[in-house]
């Protein structure tokens, strides 16, 4: 008999602005991952002796982020000294591949009880600070035709024919819809204050969110990528998609994701460790997928990759009650819907990184929270997540609602 993967938890911090100056720099990122921690075991008087690993997710694993930070935070958090940590990298997946690597320890029976999730402080590490060949070796870059992900992004609205007011106008919903779930209270049950050292309140809600956004003030942006993409990146685009004449430069600074600090914490267990703690579970994982797409493109993978997870689990599409997918650029949701036949209505309910913004490593298990909240609100059964990665990759998790 298969084992199952329970979600008896999902937290997350406030995300607020990626840049000195936003209302988490003063907070390390050893601190931010490591709060989360102290909540979890607070909320549920955790025996921390229990838990198997700490697995999180960062990009950036460099300076104060470096030196496996999962199991800093660990020590940090007071945790029992038996507890392992570990940091991986998938890029943007990298909070949800935290998600699924516990899930499929537990189904294996290789381990009982894990927190997977991520942190990024953005603002104390910036994005890019790792290096790499990617992005950053011209012998790669070249060979590999390598673009900055928002010329895949452009290169997505042209060939689907998004213009820009359709890009503007998701990235109003995604505000507005933001904005209504946590002025509402929807996020509350899984967003945990932010406090320093003395217990001082730092930041309580997401502090990203734009309410006031409207065409107006998203029509008046300069779109980011054309300077660059003139600088020789749209010729290396189209030379793998030679049927588009020209790159037509859509996405802004307000219809693609923000860059913010934030961190995510999901505990995930067996059936009988919940039983021996008095657990009660939340959810469970059904199935995971992840593959590759086209990685000069970039950012088709998230729908191919849902297909694969559905496939997976022995169903299909109709049987998903909400979808989320990472709001990287407006045309990632757009073209995810479009290829799945989904509607917006149950898509991104609560909206996405453009109003909350995206802090990468974090993310997934963010995402986590989100859908897992917003299932139990409504009632309703089923969830798939999503995300698109760098290199082309494509990642989803499908959960259940206990």
């Amino acid at each position: 008999m298969t084992a199952t993967a329970y979600i008896y938890d999902a937290l997350r911090t406030p995300r607020s602005k990626g840049k000195v100056g936003g209302t988490l720099n003063e907070v390390k990122p050893v601190a931010l991952a490591a709060g989360l921690l102290n909540h979890l075991q607070s909320r549920h008087d955790l025996d921390t002796a229990r838990v198997d690993d700490v697995i999180l997710g960062c990009v950036a694993p460099v300076g104060e982020q470096g030196s496996c930070i999962a199991k800093a935070a660990v020590q940090f958090a007071g945790w029992d000294w038996s507890v392992a940590g570990v940091q991986l990298d998938r890029f943007c997946a990298s909070g949800l591949e935290a998600v699924n690597m516990a899930a499929a320890k537990v189904v294996a029976g290789w381990e009982d009880l894990i927190v997977a999730g991520g942190v990024e402080s953005m603002s104390r590490v910036p994005m890019g600070s790792n290096g790499g060949p990617m992005f950053s070796d011209p012998e790669f870059v070249l060979q590999e035709m390598s673009v900055p992900q928002g010329i895949g992004a452009d290169l997505i609205a042209t060939l689907d024919s998004y213009t820009r007011e359709d890009v503007d106008a998701y990235a109003v919903e995604s505000q507005h819809r933001a904005t209504r779930a946590r002025d509402s209270g929807w996020f509350d049950r899984s967003v945990c204050p932010v406090e320093d050292e003395n217990g001082m309140l730092i930041l309580e809600r997401d502090d990203f969110i734009k309410p006031n956004t409207d065409m107006a003030v998203l029509g008046s942006l300069q779109a980011s990528f054309e300077q660059i993409g003139a600088m020789g990146f749209d010729a290396m685009a189209l030379s793998r998609y030679p049927q588009v004449s020209k790159i037509h430069h859509v996405h802004t600074p307000g219809n693609s994701s923000g860059i913010v600090d934030g961190a995510s914490a999901v505990l995930v267990g067996s059936e009988e460790v919940g039983r021996d703690l008095g657990l009660e579970p939340r959810g469970r994982v059904v199935a995971t997928a992840v593959l590759a797409t086209d990685p000069v493109i970039m950012l088709t993978g998230p729908a191919p990759a849902a297909r694969k997870c559905l496939t997976r689990a022995g169903l299909d599409r109709n049987d998903i009650d909400l979808w989320e997918i990472n709001e990287a650029f407006a045309s990632v949701p757009l073209r995810y819907m479009r290829e799945l036949d989904i509607d917006h209505e149950i898509t991104n309910v609560n909206g996405g990184a453009i109003a909350m913004g995206h802090p990468l490593g974090a993310t997934g298990g963010c995402l986590v929270s989100t859908v897992l909240d917003e299932l139990e609100r409504r009632a309703l059964n089923r969830a798939m997540i999503s995300l698109c990665v760098g290199g082309g990759m494509g990642i989803s998790t499908l959960i259940e609602r206990c």
